[in-house]
């Protein structure tokens, strides 16, 4: 790959933020945790959690400079090839019900762009909004068969945008109480009382939210060796990622704490759902008002957020499959067919299994009545499910830090044997913590289906090792 085609470590920050961040992390985390009480439980996931996720990220990405797998490549070089199949089938596995909930998700943003409200759009015909969303879904599959060139554009254009937007947020809000001094804000209440949060059941059970929320740059991994200097650049673009989205959480909370009350939010279940889904688009509309410019910051936020959605939906279909067909040793679990690469170098038929699959998902909701409240619920799986994937992670990281004389890194996260294990055991038992936690639920149904579908991912994952063992026979 020449030069020109490479990535810069400051364009692969901006792609890892475009996967890890968007503005309605900020709204969920307000919305979920009470407000401005979620800072401390961000500063805390931040210190525990993110920060030392994202730099064993950029360790990795060192050791493994070469490779282009991502995660499954790594634990093929410090496991074996059957641990490291798996690992790529978790994590494509994980993503099936997660990218058929995207497009819906770009939709959304285009309908405030035009709209600018939330009625219309949950006002439309499920059957149109449905096909409109396998037709984004499909104009993505196309995409992503057509290589990195347009991803990398693509992605870069879609971080770059969200992380000015947010900055942008964080900046005129603070800024409009002087602006329009006439406005209505809320007062805040920054004492330690206030700001400590309640550590009852439902505050567990909820932090696979913020878990999900800062998780995910490793997705980026499957193009460190198509980084300028990966063993240095990808490093940078991870420690430049959790500086971007540490800045964007705490000072974006603050910011809405000035503009929404957390006891309107929880007033009643229909209050804090409305705001929940529509948290984002309110804060832009509402900083218009301050500003006396209008919807003009809502049409320029959903533009944006159209943007890094379909992004996202791009990403989420060619890289989970990069990290399960890309290592050359684990293809003996993997049917043949599934191995074929098109002109630009990426797997049509692996494209092809997830337009089917995912479609499927799609169509269902449809036709089929009450489809609609399934799905909902099987993209609220997504805060249980997909962290799942972190835990190959941290697994990766230790057998990596277990081989630490044999795999050279020039990037080291720590050079303390010690302390190294302890976070990646550490951050290995939050994530498993609070994906447990998270499958709690008053309701007995949507309790049942949050254990069951780790367990039915996990089984599918036998399938293919037994299809390809077949055809190896016949062979």
């Amino acid at each position: 790959m020449s030069d020109k085609k490479k990535i810069t470590w400051q364009a692969l920050a901006f792609m890892a933020f475009s996967t890890v961040w968007g503005f309605g992390n900020v709204t969920n985390g307000f919305v979920y945790f009470n407000g401005i009480q979620v800072t401390l439980s961000w500063i805390l996931m931040f210190a525990l959690y993110f920060v030392p996720y994202a730099l064993m990220v950029g360790e990795l990405g060192s050791a493994f400079k070469n490779e282009g797998g991502g995660v499954s490549s790594w634990l093929n070089k410090t496991m074996g090839a059957k641990v490291a199949y798996y690992a790529g089938f978790t994590y494509w596995a994980c993503h099936i019900t997660y990218i058929a909930s995207k497009g819906s998700g770009s939709l959304k943003a285009l309908s405030w762009a035009i709209f600018r409200n939330a009625e219309t759009y949950d006002s439309l015909p499920t059957l149109g909004v449905q096909l409109a969303t396998l037709a984004v879904f499909l104009l993505g599959c196309f995409i992503a068969s057509r290589g990195l060139n347009p991803l990398k554009k693509l992605l870069t254009l879609a971080g770059t945008t969200m992380f000015v937007m947010s900055l942008l947020y964080i900046v005129m809000m603070f800024a409009a109480p002087a602006i329009n001094p006439g406005a209505t804000f809320v007062s805040m209440d920054l004492s330690m009382k206030s700001l400590i949060p309640n550590f009852n059941v439902a505050y567990f059970t909820s932090l696979s939210i913020l878990v999900f929320a800062v998780g995910g740059c490793e997705k980026i991994s499957p193009y460190v060796n198509k980084v300028e200097n990966p063993s240095k650049g990808f490093p940078k673009g991870m420690i430049s990622l959790a500086i971007m989205v540490v800045v964007c959480a705490i000072l974006g909370t603050f910011a809405m704490g000035m503009m929404f009350d957390p006891a309107v939010i929880n007033e009643s279940t229909e209050s804090f759902n409305s705001y929940a889904a529509n948290g984002s688009y309110w804060a832009f509309q509402k900083l218009g008002e301050y500003w006396h410019v209008g919807d003009f910051f809502l049409i320029i936020y959903a533009i944006c957020n159209l943007i890094s959605q379909f992004a996202i939906l791009v990403l989420s279909i060619d890289a989970p499959l990069r990290m399960l067909l890309d290592n050359e040793d684990t293809r003996q679990f993997i049917p043949s067919k599934l191995q074929k690469k098109n002109k630009y170098g990426v797997y049509s038929n692996g494209i092809l299994l997830v337009a089917i699959l995912s479609g499927a998902i799609i169509l269902i909701q449809s036709v089929v009545p009450g489809a609609a409240a399934v799905l909902q619920q099987l993209t609220k799986l997504n805060s249980v499910c997909m962290p799942l994937r972190y835990l190959w992670v941290f697994v990766a990281y230790l057998a990596l830090r277990k081989a630490y004389d044999k795999i050279p890194a020039e990037y080291r996260f720590v050079k303390n044997q010690g302390v190294a294990k302890f976070f990646g055991g550490w951050c290995f038992l939050i994530t498993a913590a609070s994906c447990i936690l998270g499958m709690y639920s008053d309701d007995l149904f949507t309790f049942a289906l949050n254990v069951i579908t780790p367990v039915i991912l996990t089984a599918l994952g036998l399938i293919m090792p037994q299809i390809a063992k077949r055809e190896q026979k016949k062979a």
